[in-house]
């Protein structure tokens, strides 16, 4: 009987896909505030539960995922699909059938946050679990397909609104849903393999117990905190160091630094197969502590925004790099692993930003000193990435020792054995010694 050949390219189209249908649910929403504002009547105060709701659903999913040891890949990566379709679709229609719109549109946003919950943390260990010779570099390329659905959704709408009008953002709505009402057959169809069988992967109270695994969560704490930090005030930044509007300011802040994030992304996922993962993640964490410095100290804004933009660059390899670096660590931990991690990244993800808040209305509205103070999140990072290094180090020279002593031990009894009158002893080579 012959071995079925698994096309295992169909996975990686349909995970790439569902890192886009990702970015569509979290950004598309936001550029919608003002037609909310104006067709329903909505305060803007009331529109920030918007991004609140999502993120908290998005969290919760996470917490789900890590609390389930045994969870059916393809049945919940297809449910995210479903549910991101049907969240995006609704929100067309489903705010005018309340006499509150703000409810149609939260009932809306909590549905397709379940899809960006699983496929948060459901698409990354569907990936590393392909043969793919590369894995480090292919989860990197994985991760910018959610930077180039950030340019494309905020590309796209703002092109959209420019030739028809943001008045149609109901015909939008619906043609953003149709990238994952098509990406559900492809999760339907294509092979996935489980990271690790249900029996033998870690929960996650093993996995919370386990000493290894803590500064990886704090790696990831920073790294989530690092990336969003930037990323959610790139264009109230770009506005105030740029001297342009809130469209302007919108296409070149997010857009600017998911571009610069995404092209690092590919280049690691082409170009990195034969870097060292964590030395490359610790020059990119100097490197990202460098940009901060370069955005929140330079007197010039222009000068400003670059060291905004090249902070996107240097955050890229950060998420995709600490799921590696962990899963490489604890190839056991299976899908707790990968949840604990997004739910991880996520809580970096919404202290970052609210301290780049925090620190900005207390200097006076001044941004640059809100960012000033998170910079000490890339400087967190670079210091868990050389204990996991010098952890690691220690572990080889310890087994190291172990090894040597115990051929030392062997050799030593194989003496005594001869010298006691044993008839046979075994025979040490000088090339098994060099071993």
């Amino acid at each position: 009987m012959t071995d079925i050949i698994k096309d295992y390219s169909s996975t990686k189209r349909a995970c790439y896909l569902g890192f886009v249908t990702q970015a569509i649910v979290a950004n598309f929403t936001p550029l919608l505030f003002i037609a909310f504002h104006r067709e329903y009547e909505i305060p803007i105060a009331s529109l920030a539960l918007i991004p609140a709701v999502f993120y908290a659903v998005q969290l919760f999913v996470d917490f789900l995922c890590a609390k389930f040891k045994n969870i059916d890949y393809r049945k919940n990566i297809i449910i995210s699909e479903v549910t991101s379709a049907l969240g995006l679709a609704g929100m067309a229609f489903l705010p005018s059938l309340f006499p509150e719109p703000l409810v149609g549109i939260l009932i809306c946003v909590t549905v397709y946050a379940v899809g960006s919950g699983l496929i948060e943390v459901l698409c990354s260990p569907i990936i590393e679990a392909c043969p793919f010779p590369n894995k480090e570099g292919m989860m990197s390329l994985l991760h910018s397909f959610y930077c180039w659905g950030v340019v494309g959704v905020v590309l796209g709408s703002t092109l959209f609104f420019a030739l028809f009008g943001i008045d149609n953002w109901r015909i939008l709505t619906c043609l953003w849903a149709l990238i994952p009402l098509y990406n559900i057959i492809n999760f339907a169809t294509c092979p996935i393999e489980p990271i690790v069988q249900d029996s033998e992967g870690m929960s996650m109270s093993q996995l919370l117990k386990n000493r290894t695994f803590l500064p990886f969560l704090i790696l990831m704490v920073a790294t989530g905190a690092s990336e969003a930090s930037m990323a959610q005030w790139s264009s109230a930044f770009a506005e105030v160091s740029l001297g342009v509007d809130k469209a302007i300011g919108d296409l070149a802040g997010p857009c600017g630094f998911a571009f610069f994030m995404g092209l690092g992304r590919m280049w690691y996922g082409k170009k990195g197969q034969n870097l060292d993962l964590s030395s490359y993640m610790t020059w990119a964490g100097i490197l990202c502590f460098a940009s901060y410095l370069l955005a929140s100290l330079s007197s010039v804004p222009l000068i400003s925004f670059i060291g905004c933009m090249l902070s996107g660059l240097a955050v890229a390899i950060m998420w995709p790099g600490s799921i590696s670096l962990t899963s490489a660590h604890l190839p056991q931990g299976g899908t707790a692993l990968f949840a604990l991690l997004a739910l991880a990244g996520d809580a970096g993800g919404t202290v970052g930003p609210s301290i780049v808040g925090i620190c900005t209305s207390s200097s006076k509205n001044n941004i640059q000193s809100g960012l000033l103070a998170a910079s000490v999140f890339p400087v967190i990072l670079v210091a868990c990435l050389i204990f996991i290094r010098y952890k690691k180090r220690d572990g080889i020279s310890k087994a190291t020792r172990r090894h040597i002593k115990g051929h030392e031990t062997a050799y030593q009894r194989a003496r005594n054995g001869v010298s006691s009158g044993a008839t046979t002893a075994p025979t040490y080579t000088v090339s098994h010694w060099a071993r």
